[in-house]
C-alpha cells in the first residue's frame, strides 16, 4: 500500500491550483490522480480565450491556463499519475484506484482534497419524444470533436439549453461554416454570463428563445429537424403553437452536474441545492480531513474562481495536516428571500483570520435589489445591485470585524432585499 499526506483526485484546475497551494504551505507528499492522459481538464478542450484575468491579470485561451499550472506542478516536483482512475474512497480516506501499468492499487491518504469536477446533463434526463437519432450531442463532447478531434458534428444547428458551453459552441460552430439556426431556452433568462451572450450570439445574429423549449425529434437514423414550442408560466409547452426548424445536430447544454459518486462513498453530506458537499470556511467536509473544491463542489462561472477557491481548499488541507485547524462551534450559513445556495455552508470563526468571501447565486432576475447579510435577526451589510440573475455568481463578504462583534451569532443569512 502507498502512503501519501495529500492526495487530490482530479488533475483538472481545481485539483491542480489546490496542490500548488498545499506545497507551497509546506506539504511535500502530495500525489494528483488524473484519469485523462494529460493534466488540465476541461481546460484542454477549451481553446477560446477569456481565462485568466483575475488570477493572471491577462487573457489566456483554455490550455494556456491549464499550461501555467501544469508548470508550477512540474516546477514544485509534485507527483502525479495520469490515466488513473479512482474507483473507491472511504471515509478513512484510503483511496483504491487502477491504471495500465500499476493495476488496481490502494493509497492511504492522510487527506484527500476532491476536484472531480462535473458532468453535462444527458438527453436520457430530459424526457424529449422522438427517435433515438444521431445528431444528438451535449455541447461539451461536440466541443471536444471540434477543437480537439477536428471533427465537425454537423452543418445545421439547433442548441437546447444556454448555458456557457452552449453559447461558446454557438460562436465555435458558426466559425467552423455551420449555421447555428436558435438556442432555445426554457427559461425567461439564459443561464450563462452576459458577456457570452453578447459574444457569441449578438455579435453573430444568432436568435436567443426565451420561455421555450424542444417539443420532439424528428428523424430515424440522423436527426432531421426539431419542434420548438413557447411555454407557460408552468413550463409547460403551449399547444398548437410548435415551430419546425430543419437541422441536422441538436446541441444540449441544459446544466451541470458535479461529480460526486466517490464522495457518496466516502460518506460525505451533499447539498441538494448544488449536488456538491456541504463544506465549511476551508472547503472541509463533514468527513474529517476530506475536502472539496471546483465545479464539484458548485458549478462555477469562471475557472479563476476555481482557482481561487481551491487555493482556499489546498491551504486548509495543509493546516489540517499540521493540526492548525481550530475545531470551534461552527456557525450555518443559509441562503433565504431570493438567494437559491450559498458556499460555504458552514463558518469556525477562529479559522478566519481576514474576510470571508461568501459566493452565492439567486434564484431570479432582480433589478435595483440588495443583497443583505443577516447575523441572526441582525443586519449587518446590505449592499445595493444594479442587477443580479441566476446565471452569474454572487459574492458578498464576511469581515473578522463582523465576526467578533456577533460572539453568540448562530445563523448567518444572505438575502435579497427590495430596500
Amino acid at each position: 500500500m502507498q502512503e501519501y499526506d495529500l492526495v487530490v483526485i482530479g488533475g483538472g484546475p481545481a485539483g491542480l491550483a489546490a496542490a500548488v497551494a498545499a506545497k507551497e504551505q509546506g506539504i511535500e507528499n502530495i500525489l494528483i490522480l488524473e484519469r485523462e492522459a494529460k493534466l488540465g481538464g476541461i481546460l484542454n478542450q477549451c481553446i477560446h480565450n477569456g481565462f485568466g484575468l483575475h488570477v493572471f491579470k491577462e487573457e489566456l485561451t483554455g490550455p494556456e491556463y491549464a499550461y501555467r499550472f501544469i508548470n508550477m506542478i512540474e516546477d514544485k516536483f509534485i507527483r502525479y499519475k495520469t490515466e488513473t482512475m479512482v474507483i473507491d474512497l472511504s471515509k478513512d480516506k484510503l483511496i483504491t484506484a487502477v491504471n495500465k501499468t500499476d493495476g488496481i492499487f490502494t493509497i492511504q491518504a492522510k487527506a484527500v482534497i476532491l476536484a472531480m469536477g462535473c458532468r453535462e446533463r444527458p438527453r436520457g434526463a430530459l424526457n424529449i419524444p422522438g427517435a433515438r437519432c444521431s445528431g444528438i450531442f451535449t455541447a461539451g463532447t461536440a466541443q471536444k470533436f471540434v477543437n480537439i478531434e477536428g471533427m465537425m458534428p454537423g452543418k445545421s444547428i439547433v442548441i437546447l439549453g444556454s448555458g456557457d458551453i452552449g453559447l461558446i459552441m454557438a460562436r465555435r460552430m458558426t466559425l467552423e461554416g455551420a449555421h447555428v439556426k436558435a438556442v432555445v431556452e426554457l427559461m425567461p433568462y439564459s443561464a450563462g454570463l452576459t458577456r457570452n451572450i453578447v459574444q457569441c450570439l449578438d455579435d453573430y445574429d444568432i436568435p436567443l428563445k426565451l420561455n421555450h423549449t424542444v417539443t420532439n425529434i424528428v428523424g430515424k437514423d440522423r436527426l432531421e429537424g426539431v419542434y420548438i414550442a413557447p411555454v407557460d408560466e408552468n413550463r409547460n409547452p403551449i399547444p398548437n403553437e410548435e415551430e419546425y426548424i430543419p437541422c441536422d445536430t441538436l446541441l444540449l447544454s441544459v446544466g451541470l452536474l458535479p461529480e460526486n459518486e466517490l464522495s457518496k462513498k466516502a460518506t460525505v453530506k451533499l447539498s441538494p441545492l448544488t449536488g456538491g458537499a456541504e463544506v465549511d470556511e476551508g472547503r472541509e467536509t463533514n468527513v474529517d480531513g476530506i475536502f472539496a473544491c471546483g465545479n464539484v463542489l458548485h458549478v462555477h462561472d469562471l475557472v479563476d474562481h476555481v482557482t481561487e477557491e481551491s487555493y482556499i481548499a489546498g491551504n486548509a488541507a495543509a493546516r489540517y495536516l499540521k493540526g492548525l485547524q481550530k475545531q470551534s462551534k461552527k456557525i450555518e450559513v443559509k441562503a433565504k428571500d431570493g438567494a437559491r445556495y450559498v458556499v460555504p455552508k458552514f463558518i469556525s470563526p477562529e479559522n478566519i483570520e481576514t474576510d470571508l468571501e461568501l459566493s452565492f447565486r439567486v434564484r431570479d432576475i432582480y433589478k435595483d435589489h440588495y443583497v443583505s447579510v443577516y447575523f441572526d435577526e441582525t443586519r449587518v451589510a446590505h449592499q445595493k445591485k444594479k442587477i443580479l440573475t441566476p446565471g452569474e455568481m454572487q459574492t458578498v463578504k464576511v469581515t473578522a470585524e463582523m465576526l467578533n462583534a456577533h460572539t453568540h451569532c448562530n445563523e448567518i443569512s444572505i438575502q435579497v432585499e427590495k430596500e
